[in-house]
């Protein structure tokens, strides 16, 4: 798997996860910090031209330097919520098809403290280059399943004891009102349709965001984002009240 861009190329080099680098040839500035940390690392390095990290980056914006990383770890639904040390919180991704809300979901899934991803092998965005460069690298840090059925998913993370708990508009509950102290998934869907029929009716809870403006909803990142902060907001409140 190719990855591009000095922040992910940097976080996975971290992550151990890096076979190759290619650097632009005479590329300065901050490439010079990825390419010290790859000698410390022991990571091959080859000087190339920026025709070939073009082509390589398939016209993404790769600031002179590529990365050949090994795929993404492999991680079941039961190694997410066996990572939490406390109640999980998860996230699960109903097709999700466009790379750089993956990426910035996972991003925020990364800062939020999340014990793991859900997302469908099929008819969603490649945790490739583009993901890889939305999430600032945190596809390298973050735990991923990658399951065949997202309905089923839901079905195991039930008999886990994992509260499912679904972002729609037509959600009856403010997202607010929900108890996230307790394992909760947050599941949102793909960008302009939403969860399918079968996810939605398979959540223990629909909830929703007010929208006091002009438009109707949030880009799906977005709404994720401030989902898993309220989580993070109740859960350090819950643990302040027991100190």
């Amino acid at each position: 798997m190719i990855i591009y861009g000095i922040n992910p190329v940097l976080e996975a080099l971290r992550a151990g996860r890096v076979k190759e680098l290619r650097v632009r040839d005479g590329a300065g500035g901050r490439v010079g910090e990825v390419l010290s940390m790859a000698g410390e690392r022991g990571v091959r390095v080859r000087r190339v031209g920026a025709d070939a990290l073009d082509r390589d980056a398939q016209r993404g914006v790769h600031q002179g330097v590529i990365a050949v990383v090994e795929d993404v770890a492999e991680y079941s639904i039961d190694d997410l919520v066996r990572a939490a040390a406390g109640p999980s919180l998860l996230v699960v991704l109903d097709g999700i098809e466009d790379p750089h809300n993956l990426g910035a979901i996972l991003r925020t899934a990364d800062a939020a403290g999340v014990h793991g991803v859900v997302i469908q092998s099929r008819r969603s965005a490649a945790l490739g280059g583009a993901a890889s460069k939305a999430s600032a690298g945190a596809v390298s840090h973050i735990r991923i399943a990658e399951v065949v059925n997202i309905a089923r998913a839901l079905e195991e993370l039930k008999e886990a004891g994992v509260w499912t708990v679904g972002l729609a508009e037509e959600g009856t509950t403010a997202y607010d009102a929900i108890d996230f102290t307790v394992p909760t998934a947050v599941v949102v869907g793909a960008e302009g349709t939403g969860l399918r029929r079968l996810v939605r009716e398979r959540c223990d809870f629909l909830a929703s965001i007010p929208m006091l403006g002009h438009v109707s909803s949030l880009n799906v990142s977005v709404a994720a984002g401030v989902t898993l902060y309220e989580a993070v907001r109740q859960r350090r409140a819950a643990a302040q009240g027991r100190g």
